[in-house]
């Protein structure tokens, strides 16, 4: 008796070399620019705090790009069903080089800070709709083979990243940690406006925007996030601050439960190509922020 197996999908059909190796590739350089970043600056240390100081302001460079990306990744998920994943995950990019950008160039610490936010804000976007793309453009039998060409990504960014943090520090300057991220996300950005291209979108009068959702999911975050992250070092856990912080968090993610229970919910369809290749069925449930 034989029971059946799952078909093996060729490599070449899903690799790098394929017809949607392209968008592959750029899905694949945006995920490692994200996975970098989260690791790279931590060797750098001695030197950005020669040059700009603020020692005790460092250990924010690391929690407000944490911060602002994971407040970000639900609102890009619901504007990704609204207005394509193409155009998110190009703003995502853009956002992405323009924080890497200012923060070469960043004169002080609270610079550095504010401009590690505009980071955290583009890689909001990088890692989920990369990660919708790809699974737009593959079916399901050929997804687990792609997922490794992705975690492979983080698994050499975990080593990649503190090394070049070094290098760039005390070969160069530490700006160059940030600096380097322009030709890279550039090239992504590149890849993805010239060969991958979504159906045309079914004609909506005017796409719905849950203001009042997304408002309040993101303070009730950020509260949640802020006491959770210094709760401990800048102030005790049983301080004023840390109680003021965990009940407004509890209060404005109640209000956003409720408020999404009454928010109207719109589907959609699209169709996904890259290089003319159709993903036959893709379909885009509309998620509510």
């Amino acid at each position: 008796m034989t029971t059946p197996t799952a078909a093996r999908v060729p490599r070449a059909d899903v690799g790098l070399r394929s017809e949607r190796g392209p968008v592959l590739l750029a899905v694949m350089l945006a995920t490692g620019l994200v996975a970098i970043d989260a690791t790279i600056l931590a060797t750098a240390v001695p030197a950005v705090v020669r040059d700009l100081g603020g020692l005790s302001q460092f250990p924010w460079l690391f929690s407000v790009y944490v911060l602002a990306q994971a407040v970000s990744v639900p609102v890009y998920g619901k504007v990704a069903d609204l207005f394509g994943r193409k155009t998110v995950m190009l703003v995502g990019v853009g956002l992405f080089v323009v924080g890497s950008l200012l923060c070469g160039l960043a004169w002080s610490m609270g610079s550095l800070i504010a401009f590690r936010a505009v980071q955290g804000l583009g890689a909001g976007a990088i890692q989920p709709i990369g990660m919708t793309i790809v699974g737009d453009i593959y079916s399901v039998a050929e997804r687990a083979t792609v997922q490794g060409y992705i975690a492979s990504v983080w698994a050499v960014s975990s080593l990649v990243g503190p090394t070049l943090g070094g290098i760039f520090s005390e070969a160069l300057t530490w700006r160059w940690i940030f600096l380097v991220n322009l030709p890279l996300g550039a090239a992504a950005a590149w890849m993805l406006w010239r060969r991958f291209s979504e159906a045309p979108r079914p004609a909506v009068a005017r796409p719905r925007i849950d203001y009042a959702g997304i408002t309040l999911l993101l303070l009730g975050t950020v509260a949640l996030l802020v006491g959770l992250l210094e709760g401990g070092v800048l102030w005790a856990w049983g301080s004023p601050v840390s109680v003021a912080l965990f009940v407004a968090s509890a209060l404005l993610l109640a209000a956003f439960v409720v408020v999404e229970r009454r928010a109207p919910n719109r589907s959609s369809r699209c169709g996904c190509s890259a290089t003319g290749w159709s993903a036959g069925r893709c379909s885009s449930r509309s998620s509510s922020a």
